[in-house]
């Protein structure tokens, strides 16, 4: 995982338009990217909705949401027409992303890796600082996470 307060590493990914989105294009907003293992799977809606019902008051700290998966541009599409999220959704198919940031393989018992991205959560500020984060994490404590994140960062700047 990258440190926090450090520069979080950029990365250039598809989203579900095939369109090219990159860390760095949100630089003066705060971004809140959340991995899930695989779209459209109940854990995942739990995560993706709960992020979807909380946007308005996302949109209201200057923040923007990224969710990121190996799933393909397609199904990341469909996925988000049928669950109406207001946010882009991101492929890391080849896992280069999720692996520089630890967020992928799960050695349940320490030995092989399995070929997974494990839910995570990671809050970026408007200079692209790494303020929060975490690997493996329940659905609904990442969007907590981030919540509470980017209210102390609304609250420092007040």
């Amino acid at each position: 995982m990258p440190t926090i307060g450090q520069l979080a590493p950029d990365f250039e990914l598809l989203n579900q338009d095939e369109q090219t989105v990159r860390l760095s294009d949100y630089r003066g907003q705060k971004v809140i990217v959340f991995v899930f293992p695989k779209a459209d799977t109940p854990g995942c809606n739990t995560q993706a909705c709960t992020f979807r019902d909380n946007f308005p008051r996302i949109e209201t700290s200057n923040a923007v949401v990224l969710g990121i998966s190996t799933d393909k541009p397609s199904d990341l599409r469909r996925w988000k027409e049928s669950r109406k999220l207001p946010y882009d959704l991101l492929s890391d198919a080849d896992h280069k992303m999720l692996e520089a940031w630890g967020a992928y393989g799960i050695s349940p018992l320490g030995l092989i890796k399995l070929p997974f991205a494990r839910r995570s959560v990671f809050i970026i500020d408007e200079n692209g600082i790494l303020v929060d984060g975490q690997v493996d994490i329940k659905p609904k404590e990442s969007v907590d996470r981030a919540l509470a994140a980017i209210d102390t960062a609304a609250d420092t700047v007040q």
